[in-house]
């Protein structure tokens, strides 16, 4: 079986719609689905952002099935000035900082539809909130950058299965976020909503900001759904 690794359910909605058979697994994560897809079963689980939580979810699958491969999936923010929102991003090569370790690879993808974007991937257990430090980051050599891929790629290498990662700009390198997400995540690092919308009432001007990412998001679980839908893996 096949486990796509998000952070957030939401990131799953593309592929959703294109799966047949899904049931829901009982289970501590966040979310935690079987389907099928093209034909083949997988798995499709979410624990929140950052490399502990996709660990654990990485974990969980590899109990539950046995797994044939692992794939990184979700959003991304850009890096690199060329990459546009909704664009996919299929990863070359994870740069782990945290680890000191860089130049992961990913196993290459066979896919049917349209063009992607490719390049290094930096994963961090941050949220990249400013142009500013969207700059500093690019000038590393990385194109974007995203929270869970470096887990999933160790444990993939530790398991020695292979590894795939395919994201989604969700964020181009000129934006901002109107809020520091990473103040926004819960004692177990999870994004909180209670946070979020608290901070959002404190400053109703973010609120036109905050409905244009959630517009952006979904067309991005889209594009990504209409993608993966087309590969193989």
């Amino acid at each position: 079986m096949l486990a796509f690794v998000a952070a957030e359910r939401r990131e799953f909605d593309g592929v959703l719609r294109k799966a047949e058979r899904v049931e829901k697994l009982d289970c501590p994560l966040g979310f935690a689905r079987t389907a099928w897809l093209n034909g083949e079963p997988i798995v499709l689980v979410a624990n929140g952002p950052g490399p502990k939580l996709a660990g654990q979810a990485a974990e969980f699958v590899r109990k539950y099935k046995e797994l044939r491969g692992l794939v990184s999936s979700g959003f991304c923010g850009a890096l690199n000035p060329a990459l546009k929102p909704c664009d996919i991003f299929v990863a070359t090569e994870i740069v782990i900082p945290s680890r000191d370790r860089k130049g992961v690879a990913s196993h290459p993808l066979a896919h049917a539809r349209g063009s992607v974007r490719t390049g290094k991937l930096l994963s961090i257990d941050r949220v990249v909130s400013t142009v500013a430090e969207k700059a500093d980051l690019h000038r590393t050599g990385a194109d974007a950058v995203e929270m869970e891929a470096g887990a999933v790629a160790t444990k993939a290498a530790e398991w020695n299965l292979p590894f795939y990662c395919v994201r989604v700009v969700t964020d181009t390198a000129a934006e901002c976020f109107p809020l520091d997400f990473n103040r926004m995540r819960d004692a177990r690092g999870r994004f909180s909503r209670s946070k979020i919308l608290a901070a959002a009432l404190r400053r109703p001007v973010i609120f036109p900001e905050l409905m244009k990412l959630n517009r952006r998001s979904k067309d991005a679980a889209k594009a990504l759904g209409d993608f993966v839908a087309s590969c193989r893996f």
